[in-house]
């Protein structure tokens, strides 16, 4: 076929590569990769997914086996809240140009599966890259980038047909989080750098000497500019420790707390350390408790929030948000139909604190959010009764 400026020729060793760099919301995207495939005929084809992506593509029923009271356990909740928010982006922008995100990887493996080409997998495990990325996100970094997420559900609606033909000449998802490491450098390497020396590895590692790799257009230049170069693929799938630093303080402020509420009586007398305690738990309790009533949480749920909220500090294993989005997950209880309808319910506001999933996902993230600004609105009303 006639060269096109999409597909890059590549070798490693005795392997010839052909490298595809597509646009995941672009319907001439899938197709291209379809017509290469079917051409070249290759003993491999690699594409930019992971396990659990590719499970999502091909297991329709997937998410009817997420274990939300596991996911809430292993405080991935917020995890999890912030890949549906990435796929939610992603499929309004291609409900906007008529092509399911993700089209071209579907059209790969339909086409190694014709041409009896084995499909390898190049893509770093989704959970680990959101893992470095949350680590390095502060409390107000989170909320920005929620609010960016609420953000960017009208300004697709205002896309006009010109943007929407030059989104079809790029990665929109890629490009959205390149827009996020502009300001966040830290961000740009785990989501970006990290990545394409991940795939380059992957794919020049592949089996057989023929291979076809389809990755997003925004991965393409970094894999050629590490195409030659050695990678430690082990240091990039390590689940970063938490900073000690944080460690330290989480277990110290307990002990801060309560000598400041000791250094008020001291010092001021019982009213002030009265009006410390109080200001203390009216903070976080009404906080918290807003935040799952933002949620849409259950009354229970709520209450959950507003009593265990002052006392959680105390307990630093345990945040206010584990607690709510339990009793949330235990009285509103997800059915079969929260599952099957949860791809198309996340393309809106509206849809996502309806389904239940989602709304017990909310509950955590903004009781957990609620809480830390209470702890903050608290501190401050505390010192300034002890000053």
């Amino acid at each position: 076929m006639a060269e096109n400026q999409d597909i890059h020729r590549l070798a490693h060793e005795d392997k010839q590569i052909t490298l595809i760099g597509t646009a995941h919301v672009s319907r001439e995207s899938a197709d291209l990769v379809g017509q290469v495939i079917e051409e070249e005929k290759p003993d491999t084809v690699c594409v930019e997914l992971c396990q659990a992506r590719y499970q999502s593509f091909t297991q329709k029923k997937q998410w009817q086996n997420t274990d939300l009271v596991k996911v809430i356990r292993e405080k991935k909740a917020s995890l999890l809240l912030l890949n549906l928010m990435l796929t939610s982006y992603q499929r309004r922008i291609g409900q906007k140009l008529g092509i399911r995100p993700g089209e071209e990887f579907l059209q790969a493996i339909q086409a190694a599966e014709t041409v009896g080409a084995s499909i390898h997998l190049a893509d770093r495990d989704v959970r680990i890259t959101l893992s470095r990325t949350w680590r390095l996100m502060g409390l107000w970094t989170k909320m920005k980038l929620f609010y960016q997420f609420l953000a960017s559900v009208w300004e697709v609606d205002t896309i006009r047909q010109e943007d929407i033909e030059k989104m079809k000449r790029k990665d929109v998802l890629e490009s959205l989080l390149s827009e996020l490491g502009k300001a966040l450098p830290e961000l740009r390497r785990v989501l970006i750098d990290e990545r394409d020396q991940y795939l380059a590895h992957k794919i020049r590692n592949a089996p057989g000497k023929r291979i076809v790799a389809v990755v997003g257009a925004g991965h393409v230049p970094g894999i050629k500019a590490c195409w030659d170069k050695p990678v430690d693929v082990a240091s990039l799938e390590i689940m970063p420790p938490k900073g000690k630093f944080f460690t330290v303080v989480k277990w110290f402020f307990p002990v801060f707390l309560v000598g400041l509420i000791v250094a008020g009586f001291l010092t001021a007398g019982r009213v002030a350390a009265a009006d410390m305690i109080r200001w203390w738990v009216v903070a976080k309790a009404s906080l918290a408790g807003l935040g799952a009533a933002l949620a849409f949480g259950h009354p229970l749920t709520i209450l959950s929030a507003v009593i265990a909220a002052p006392v959680t500090p105390f307990n630093p294993v345990i945040k206010v948000g584990f607690i709510a989005g339990l009793v949330e997950a235990v009285l509103g209880r997800p059915k079969v139909k929260d599952f099957e309808s949860l791809l198309d319910d996340i393309i809106s506001i509206k849809g996502f604190w309806r389904n239940k999933i989602t709304r017990i996902l909310l509950v955590v993230a903004l009781t957990n959010t609620g809480s830390a600004v209470g702890t903050f609105l608290a501190l401050s009303l505390m010192v300034k009764v002890l000053a």
